[in-house]
């Protein structure tokens, strides 16, 4: 079966003449005009909308410039009646505007399906070529160009918006209607944003001058906020993007920008009393919109942690605690970039300049107390190994901003000294650990000592074990257990030495133990330190017997109390041979301390005098079996610190004249400004121009350079 298209409808139209024609344009006309004015009055129109659509089909190619000229006078006509009820009413201004708006629109769109044909075969170059275009610039500019109605929307509207930023609600559908009708009729600009801007600049230019002075700065940095948030909200219910850009920037210069100075000092001095904490977040994020505003909120930033770390590192009264608190300062510093300032690098930047610049204001003393720092957490028992090794990590980060790293390095080793001698290192992972940290940092040849120090510690407990072998296999056991170091002198740090009596049980372990260490290691020599000792003594009181923890030089004094119950401090000197110093300080940790295993006469006295008689404390008693008494001699004095300090500066000085031979030695010539700039770059050690030039001078004095004969600011190298 083969289906056959559907017959088609064919239409035969009468030929008309001329004058017929005519008359068919001109009634066709006439019906239009009445249907067109019904449809801008809303009224019943009088023929269907396929009936206009057929007339302007059929009279568009012969009569389209006159459809147009019509329409053109029809809405023209419209539009000022409309007008005048308008002018008559302003009071609802806005609503009525919108009100004609949108039904206008509604007739536009009926009446350009009607012009369909004559819109699309309409002349480019017709003023009035769509009905879109006619209907456009004839409300523009009957209506909304009226000088009264201009004038009336653009003060309508703006009296809105600032009710809306007092607080008050506006009919937000309404606004965004009216500013859309503004930027259809392409006035958007010269209607609305000009004025709002300036009345915007305005607006938050006065609030600006009233709240800085008025309000706490967290508040105003609050208040900031919410308006920007305000701002951006209102651009997105009904302003345009391009409106949001500029009102934005109005707010940031008008609020942030013009008051930078106040606001900054306000939040930083607020700061310096940790009276501000969120708002920092706020504040960073207000003034990066703003010119310059990160590098101002950079240089505060400066300012602030300058003030207060100079503070903490002069301060006379907590050098006890200044490492804690510059450990806690950074951390404290690390939330505010971390949290406030989005983790910037300028930021983390200005925390790390300006630790190496107020650190190292006190020369010498933060490398001091940060070996010492270390010693106390390393002897620490209440540290678990977790939290001891975050304490480490933080305190590398310390030793990295400070420039006398052989400072520390010398209170590094003895205080490990002391650790590793008396037992008192809590974690070994701990001291592999920081020692692993410092080679990371330092390298290998810094830690070189350090690690021979561990090294002969494992040593000696070996050769420990073979002397009691050797002991016991050559003299029967005795009552006496005895542990000895052996160290290698260039790996441990310079200690005084002591010419002491040693008890008669000592003194035959000693000889035992120097036949047994010359057998087995010819060609070398031991060097007793007995002042590094430390002994447990039995002691027996009233209240039962007890073991004392004590020092060597504790031993041998209450050693002599076995053959004699008093003794006068002369005598105690004589039997002894302590120097007087030292003597002083050992009777007083015996005698005047919390444990007082002697009795001095007379008493009241807490020091030590050459004419007070000591006598043994049968009545001492104490809760504890085992009792350590303090070893005075373990605490460092001011002259040994001072000492200390003073060995690593002559090292200092021996670095600089290698440097300054080793350039000379390159460069066989070289200007002094530039010798002095090539130091600073190879030496890393605190120096000084003035020290440089002085070692310089030295070293001409010793022939290794001279100052050529043509110009004196030029140094030679003497081969």
């Amino acid at each position: 079966m083969v289906n056959l298209p559907s017959p088609r409808k064919v239409y035969i139209k009468n030929f008309r003449g001329a004058s017929e024609t005519q008359v068919y344009a001109e009634n066709a006309i006439r019906t239009l005009e009445d249907n067109l004015i019904a449809i801008l009055d809303s009224k019943q129109r009088g023929s269907a909308l396929q009936e206009l659509y057929r007339i302007v089909e059929n009279l568009h190619n012969t009569h389209r410039n006159v459809l147009y000229e019509k329409l053109h006078d029809i809405l023209d006509q419209a539009l000022q009646q409309k007008l005048d009820g308008l002018l008559n009413n302003t009071e609802d201004l806005l609503t009525i505007t919108n009100y004609l708006w949108t039904e206008f629109c509604k007739q536009i769109n009926i009446i350009k399906n009607v012009f369909l044909n004559c819109d699309r075969s309409a002349n480019n170059g017709n003023k009035f070529n769509t009905v879109q275009n006619l209907s456009i610039n004839l409300f523009k500019t009957i209506i909304v160009l009226n000088p009264t109605i201009k004038k009336g929307v653009t003060r309508k509207i703006l009296d809105s918006i600032h009710l809306e930023r007092k607080g008050d609600k506006v009919d937000i559908h309404l606004m965004k209607s009216i500013l859309g009708m503004l930027t259809e009729l392409q006035v958007y600009d010269d209607i609305f944003q000009v004025e709002f801007l300036r009345v915007s600049h305005q607006f938050y230019a006065d609030e600006g001058n009233v709240l800085i002075t008025t309000i706490d700065v967290r508040e105003y940095l609050k208040h900031t906020q919410t308006r920007i948030k305000e701002e951006q909200e209102r651009s997105k219910n009904y302003l345009n993007r391009y409106t949001s850009a500029a009102v934005l920037e109005i707010v940031y210069k008008s609020l942030i920008k013009d008051h930078l100075i106040v606001i900054l000092d306000k939040a930083f001095e607020l700061l310096f009393e940790n009276q501000i904490g969120e708002e920092l977040g706020i504040l960073y994020n207000l003034v990066k919109k703003v010119t310059l505003g990160i590098k101002s909120l950079s240089d505060y930033f400066i300012q602030y942690i300058l003030k207060r770390g100079v503070l903490i590192v002069t301060r006379p009264d907590n050098e006890k605690t200044m490492i804690q608190e510059l450990l806690d300062f950074k951390d404290n510093l690390d939330e505010i970039v971390e949290k406030c300032f989005k983790n910037n690098d300028i930021f983390n930047g200005n925390i790390r300049n300006c630790f190496i610049k107020f650190i190292n204001n006190k020369q010498n003393r933060p490398a001091q107390l940060l070996a010492k720092y270390i010693d106390a957490k390393l002897r620490c028992k209440d540290l678990s190994d977790e939290a001891l090794e975050k304490t480490l990590s933080k305190v590398m980060v310390l030793f990295r901003y400070i420039q006398g790293k052989d400072i520390f390095e010398a209170f590094y080793k003895k205080d490990l000294a002391k650790r590793l001698l008396l037992g008192k290192s809590t974690s070994q992972d701990a001291e592999d650990s920081m020692i692993g940290k410092l080679k990371s940092e330092c390298g290998a040849a810094f830690t070189s000592k350090i690690e021979g120090m561990f090294k002969d510690i494992d040593i000696s407990q070996g050769m420990n074990n073979a002397f009691k072998q050797h002991l016991n296999h050559y003299t029967s056991t005795s009552p006496t257990d005895l542990a000895i170091n052996v160290l290698t002198s260039s790996f441990w740090p310079n200690y005084p030495m002591y010419d002491v009596n040693l008890p008669a049980e000592l003194v035959n372990y000693q000889m035992s133990f120097q036949k047994f260490y010359t057998t087995n290691h010819s060609g070398r020599k031991l060097v007793w330190q007995p002042n590094l000792g430390h002994c447990i003594v039995k002691a027996v009181f009233e209240c039962g017997n007890k073991e004392l923890q004590v020092s060597l030089f504790q031993t041998i004094v209450l050693l002599l109390f076995n053959k004699s119950n008093q003794l006068p401090f002369n005598e105690i000197q004589e039997l002894t041979n302590m120097e007087t110093e030292e003597l002083k300080r050992t009777l007083i940790s015996l005698a005047c301390g919390k444990s007082r295993v002697l009795v001095k006469q007379p008493k009241g006295n807490k020091d030590a005098e050459t004419d007070d008689v000591f006598s043994f404390n049968g009545k001492f008693s104490d809760k504890l079996f085992r009792v350590k008494i303090n070893q005075v001699q373990l605490k460092e004095t001011v002259e040994e610190e001072q000492a200390t300090e003073k060995s690593v500066l002559a090292d200092r000085q021996f670095q600089i004249d290698a440097a300054i031979v080793r350039i000379l030695k390159n460069k066989k010539r070289v200007n002094h400004n530039e010798l002095i700039s090539e130091l600073f770059n190879a030496l890393d050690i605190p120096a000084k121009p003035y020290d440089l030039k002085k070692r310089i001078e030295l070293l001409i004095e010793r022939e290794y350079l001279e100052r050529d004969k043509d110009d004196p600011s030029y140094y030679t190298y003497i081969a």
